[in-house]
Protein backbone atom coordinates (compact mmCIF):
# COMPACT_ATOMS: atom_id res chain seq x y z
CA UNK A 1 0.00 0.00 0.00
CA UNK A 2 1.52 3.60 -1.22
CA UNK A 3 1.78 5.64 1.66
CA UNK A 4 0.95 9.54 0.84
CA UNK A 5 2.70 12.46 3.08
CA UNK A 6 0.19 14.51 4.71
CA UNK A 7 0.05 18.54 2.97
CA UNK A 8 -0.08 19.70 6.01
CA UNK A 9 3.29 17.89 7.36
CA UNK A 10 4.96 18.15 3.76
CA UNK A 11 5.03 21.85 3.93
CA UNK A 12 6.06 21.56 7.29
CA UNK A 13 8.88 19.09 6.31
CA UNK A 14 9.85 21.75 3.60
CA UNK A 15 10.06 25.04 5.76
CA UNK A 16 12.37 23.25 7.95
CA UNK A 17 14.48 22.16 5.21
CA UNK A 18 14.31 25.91 4.20
CA UNK A 19 15.11 27.29 7.43
CA UNK A 20 18.16 24.80 7.68
CA UNK A 21 19.89 25.73 4.57
CA UNK A 22 19.62 29.36 5.65
CA UNK A 23 20.93 28.22 8.87
CA UNK A 24 24.20 26.33 7.71
CA UNK A 25 26.37 29.70 6.84
CA UNK A 26 25.82 31.49 9.53
CA UNK A 27 26.77 27.94 11.80
CA UNK A 28 29.90 27.90 9.62
CA UNK A 29 30.99 31.53 10.37
CA UNK A 30 30.29 30.59 14.23
CA UNK A 31 32.45 27.62 13.62
CA UNK A 32 34.87 29.35 12.37
CA UNK A 33 34.90 32.05 14.59
CA UNK A 34 35.85 29.54 17.74
CA UNK A 35 38.25 27.55 15.06
CA UNK A 36 40.10 30.74 14.95
CA UNK A 37 40.81 31.57 18.74
CA UNK A 38 43.44 29.40 19.19
CA UNK A 39 45.36 31.99 16.72
CA UNK A 40 44.90 34.94 19.27
CA UNK A 41 47.24 35.98 21.22
CA UNK A 42 45.07 37.28 24.49
CA UNK A 43 46.62 39.29 26.87
CA UNK A 44 49.93 39.94 25.57
CA UNK A 45 50.15 43.50 25.24
CA UNK A 46 48.67 44.70 28.94
CA UNK A 47 49.96 48.31 29.85
CA UNK A 48 51.51 49.32 26.81
CA UNK A 49 50.26 52.91 25.68
CA UNK A 50 47.31 52.92 23.93
CA UNK A 51 47.47 53.01 19.81
CA UNK A 52 45.30 54.97 17.62
CA UNK A 53 43.46 51.89 16.94
CA UNK A 54 42.82 50.95 20.27
CA UNK A 55 41.62 54.15 21.08
CA UNK A 56 38.99 54.21 18.18
CA UNK A 57 37.63 50.73 19.15
CA UNK A 58 37.60 51.86 22.73
CA UNK A 59 35.65 54.89 21.32
CA UNK A 60 32.95 53.15 19.07
CA UNK A 61 32.73 50.44 22.61
CA UNK A 62 31.37 53.38 24.44
CA UNK A 63 29.89 55.59 21.97
CA UNK A 64 27.79 52.70 20.97
CA UNK A 65 26.80 51.56 24.40
CA UNK A 66 25.07 55.57 24.91
CA UNK A 67 28.13 56.99 26.49
CA UNK A 68 29.88 59.11 23.75
CA UNK A 69 31.53 61.63 26.56
CA UNK A 70 33.82 58.74 28.11
CA UNK A 71 37.15 58.21 27.07
CA UNK A 72 39.37 55.42 26.66
CA UNK A 73 42.06 55.42 29.39
CA UNK A 74 45.24 53.16 30.10
CA UNK A 75 45.53 51.11 33.37
CA UNK A 76 48.86 50.42 33.61
CA UNK A 77 49.06 47.53 36.09
CA UNK A 78 47.13 44.47 37.53
CA UNK A 79 46.54 45.48 40.58
CA UNK A 80 45.21 48.89 38.76
CA UNK A 81 43.45 46.90 36.79
CA UNK A 82 41.62 44.75 39.97
CA UNK A 83 40.52 47.91 41.53
CA UNK A 84 38.88 49.04 38.02
CA UNK A 85 37.00 45.62 37.76
CA UNK A 86 35.76 45.99 41.08
CA UNK A 87 34.44 49.32 40.58
CA UNK A 88 31.99 48.13 37.94
CA UNK A 89 30.09 46.59 40.59
CA UNK A 90 29.20 49.85 41.84
CA UNK A 91 28.56 51.56 38.98
CA UNK A 92 26.20 48.93 37.07
CA UNK A 93 24.88 51.65 33.84
CA UNK A 94 27.15 50.11 31.55
CA UNK A 95 26.34 46.57 32.39
CA UNK A 96 22.61 47.47 31.43
CA UNK A 97 23.14 49.00 28.35
CA UNK A 98 25.43 45.78 27.81
CA UNK A 99 22.38 43.73 28.23
CA UNK A 100 19.57 46.00 26.45
CA UNK A 101 22.61 45.59 22.97
CA UNK A 102 22.88 41.70 24.09
CA UNK A 103 18.53 41.43 24.62
CA UNK A 104 18.30 43.21 21.29
CA UNK A 105 21.06 40.67 19.54
CA UNK A 106 19.77 37.16 20.52
CA UNK A 107 16.72 39.03 18.96
CA UNK A 108 17.65 39.52 15.74
CA UNK A 109 19.88 35.74 15.67
CA UNK A 110 16.71 33.99 16.44
CA UNK A 111 15.41 35.47 13.46
CA UNK A 112 17.80 33.84 11.61
CA UNK A 113 18.33 30.73 13.96
CA UNK A 114 16.44 28.51 16.27
CA UNK A 115 16.88 28.37 19.66
CA UNK A 116 18.63 25.19 19.71
CA UNK A 117 21.10 25.94 16.70
CA UNK A 118 21.86 28.89 18.58
CA UNK A 119 22.53 27.12 21.52
CA UNK A 120 24.56 24.22 19.73
CA UNK A 121 26.73 27.33 18.32
CA UNK A 122 27.08 28.75 21.93
CA UNK A 123 27.93 24.99 23.31
CA UNK A 124 30.58 24.90 20.64
CA UNK A 125 32.34 28.00 21.31
CA UNK A 126 32.52 27.78 24.96
CA UNK A 127 34.61 23.99 24.56
CA UNK A 128 36.72 26.13 22.56
CA UNK A 129 37.45 29.46 24.74
CA UNK A 130 37.02 28.03 28.37
CA UNK A 131 40.46 26.78 28.90
CA UNK A 132 42.10 28.61 26.17
CA UNK A 133 41.11 32.01 28.54
CA UNK A 134 42.10 31.05 31.43
CA UNK A 135 45.36 29.86 30.30
CA UNK A 136 46.25 32.97 28.65
CA UNK A 137 44.85 35.03 31.78
CA UNK A 138 46.89 32.61 33.77
CA UNK A 139 50.22 33.44 31.51
CA UNK A 140 49.80 37.31 31.07
CA UNK A 141 49.41 37.16 35.03
CA UNK A 142 52.60 35.05 35.87
CA UNK A 143 54.29 36.86 33.66
CA UNK A 144 54.38 39.97 35.78
CA UNK A 145 54.43 37.60 39.38
CA UNK A 146 50.45 38.08 39.66
CA UNK A 147 48.98 34.92 41.37
CA UNK A 148 45.70 36.87 42.61
CA UNK A 149 43.04 33.53 41.39
CA UNK A 150 39.96 36.74 41.76
CA UNK A 151 41.83 38.90 39.38
CA UNK A 152 43.03 36.11 36.33
CA UNK A 153 39.34 34.79 36.74
CA UNK A 154 37.75 38.63 36.20
CA UNK A 155 40.32 38.51 33.03
CA UNK A 156 39.54 35.09 31.92
CA UNK A 157 35.68 35.71 32.18
CA UNK A 158 35.75 38.98 30.74
CA UNK A 159 37.65 37.33 27.42
CA UNK A 160 34.97 34.69 27.46
CA UNK A 161 31.88 36.96 27.79
CA UNK A 162 33.36 39.09 25.10
CA UNK A 163 33.96 35.80 22.39
CA UNK A 164 30.17 35.24 22.92
CA UNK A 165 29.06 38.25 22.34
CA UNK A 166 30.96 39.12 19.34
CA UNK A 167 29.33 35.93 18.01
CA UNK A 168 26.23 36.63 19.12
CA UNK A 169 27.13 40.00 16.46
CA UNK A 170 28.63 37.44 13.58
CA UNK A 171 25.24 35.52 14.11
CA UNK A 172 22.59 38.40 13.23
CA UNK A 173 24.98 39.34 10.39
CA UNK A 174 26.19 42.92 12.51
CA UNK A 175 30.11 42.08 11.74
CA UNK A 176 30.52 44.61 9.18
CA UNK A 177 28.75 47.45 10.68
CA UNK A 178 30.46 50.57 10.38
CA UNK A 179 31.42 51.91 13.05
CA UNK A 180 31.49 48.46 14.45
CA UNK A 181 29.04 47.09 16.67
CA UNK A 182 30.15 47.88 20.29
CA UNK A 183 30.42 43.77 21.37
CA UNK A 184 32.83 43.60 17.92
CA UNK A 185 34.64 46.62 19.27
CA UNK A 186 35.33 45.49 22.48
CA UNK A 187 36.58 42.15 21.10
CA UNK A 188 39.05 43.41 18.88
CA UNK A 189 40.80 45.21 22.23
CA UNK A 190 41.07 41.86 23.37
CA UNK A 191 42.41 40.28 19.83
CA UNK A 192 44.87 43.20 20.00
CA UNK A 193 46.05 41.49 23.24
CA UNK A 194 43.84 43.97 25.72
CA UNK A 195 41.90 43.75 28.70
CA UNK A 196 39.25 46.18 28.30
CA UNK A 197 37.71 46.30 32.01
CA UNK A 198 35.04 48.54 31.49
CA UNK A 199 33.56 51.88 31.69
CA UNK A 200 33.82 53.80 35.24
CA UNK A 201 32.09 57.32 35.13
CA UNK A 202 33.72 59.20 32.03
CA UNK A 203 36.40 56.34 31.40
CA UNK A 204 36.92 53.00 30.08
CA UNK A 205 39.45 51.33 31.20
CA UNK A 206 41.85 49.41 29.51
CA UNK A 207 44.92 47.48 30.56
Amino acid sequence: MMMYDDPDESGDGEDMIVRLLEEIPLLYKARAFADGLGQSAFFTRLGEPLDTRERSLGEAYVSGLGFPHADPALISDWQEAGDAAEALDHDPISWDAEEMLRAGLIEAVLERLDEEALHTAATYLSSKIGELAREAAEAAASYDDIYDEHLINAAAGGLIQAAHNAMLVILAEREDDTPPHPFLARWRLFMRGRWPIGLAGSTYNIL
